[in-house]
């Protein structure tokens, strides 16, 4: 493990910051370690996605297609009746 040190943090922020941590049970130190964690899951999450941008060897559905298609196909095989 590494140790990071932050310089010159405003009273207000540090102050700010401190309130959040305790209210949610944790230590300031705690608190921080898991922003900084969870900014660096992002950073890797959108490095990740950003590989595959603009590849076109998949389906570009629209939210509710896929399911509408689902709902078709199970109702022409008779899986799913007309009123569920």
């Amino acid at each position: 493990m590494v140790a990071l040190q932050i310089r010159d943090v405003p009273e207000e922020v540090r102050d700010t910051l401190a309130a959040q941590a305790k209210a949610r049970g944790q230590s300031l130190q705690a608190y921080l370690l898991e922003l900084v964690e969870t900014q660096a899951r992002r950073l890797r999450n959108a490095a990740a996605l950003d590989r595959f941008a603009g590849r076109s060897d998949g389906t570009r559905s629209l939210p509710g297609e896929s399911a509408a298609e689902l709902d078709d196909q199970r109702e022409q095989r008779g899986l799913w009746g007309s009123g569920a």
